[in-house]
């Protein structure tokens, strides 16, 4: 990855932040997003501290402005635009059965999840044409979640499962002008989020405690554990580089055997 200019969105915590620090060990100059600057900002340090070179740029990826001025300030501050990792998405969509979400939820996981994707793709990838020599390679992150829907997880899924269908599509199209892309479906990993999911599965169960849930979880596992966003982000980086370069359209399964069963 010696000198190329990679994207990150999600880039203020967990498997996001885990990215940006493995891009940038592995040489490239890494452009941070995320809405929490704060958090960014400290994703920056990180990279700062480790001798790599990044910046932060606060970025919803639900509103087209700011994405397209997030691959704006890219080009101004390196030149070119070689990969990108679209990690963003919101929490909710989840612990409540399909029926009983309101309109304004299903709105608000949607842009974030699936129509941030899609924007992020669609500015990236006029950027990877545009630039001379043209190319790219783009990761999007899908989840398990979205490999055949999850109780009470109804619309966070239906965004997942449509995060593939738009990274497939766009293999398929791009793939003769230089442009890979393949999906991260990543299943368990210790991250806030997935304490999140945790600790309000807790809430419904009596007696019950976020350890009980993790256990529960690695339970299902064959691994036997939960991941590290390190892990991941290892994946990730794999699919940009050229070590991948024959790989395209591709769903990466992560997930310590999860979902081997039915696969």
């Amino acid at each position: 990855m010696d000198g190329k200019v990679t994207l990150v969105t999600g880039g203020s915590s967990g498997i996001g932040r885990a990215a940006a620090l493995t891009f940038s060990r592995e040489g490239a100059k890494v452009v941070v997003a995320s809405r929490s600057a704060q958090a960014g900002e400290e994703t920056i340090r990180a990279i700062d501290e480790a001798g790599g070179e990044a910046i932060f740029v606060r970025t919803d990826v639900s509103e087209a402005s700011q994405v397209e001025a997030r691959v704006a300030e890219a080009i101004r501050a390196y030149g070119r635009l070689d990969c990108a990792f679209n990690n963003a998405a919101a929490r909710g969509g989840a612990f409540r059965d399909l029926a009983d979400f309101e309109e304004d939820e299903f709105d608000r996981v949607v842009d974030t999840n699936l129509k941030g994707v899609w924007l992020c793709m669609k500015h990236e990838i006029r950027q990877m044409l545009d630039q001379e020599p043209p190319g790219g390679a783009i990761v999007n992150t899908s989840s398990t979640s979205g490999l055949g829907g999850v109780q009470q997880a109804a619309l966070y899924s239906a965004t997942k499962a449509g995060v593939l269908a738009l990274t497939k599509s766009a293999a398929q199209e791009y793939a003769q002008r230089g442009i890979r892309a393949n999906a991260l479906v990543p299943g368990p990993f210790r991250t806030p989020m997935l304490e999140f999911v945790w600790e309000k599965t807790s809430e419904v169960i009596p007696g019950g405690s976020p350890s009980d849930v993790e256990e529960s979880y690695v339970a299902e596992i064959p691994a036997g554990r939960i991941g590290r966003p390190e892990e991941a982000a290892d994946v990730a980086v794999w699919l940009c580089s050229e070590a991948a370069s024959y790989v395209t359209g591709h769903s990466m399964i992560v997930d310590g055997g999860l979902t081997a069963w039915g696969r």
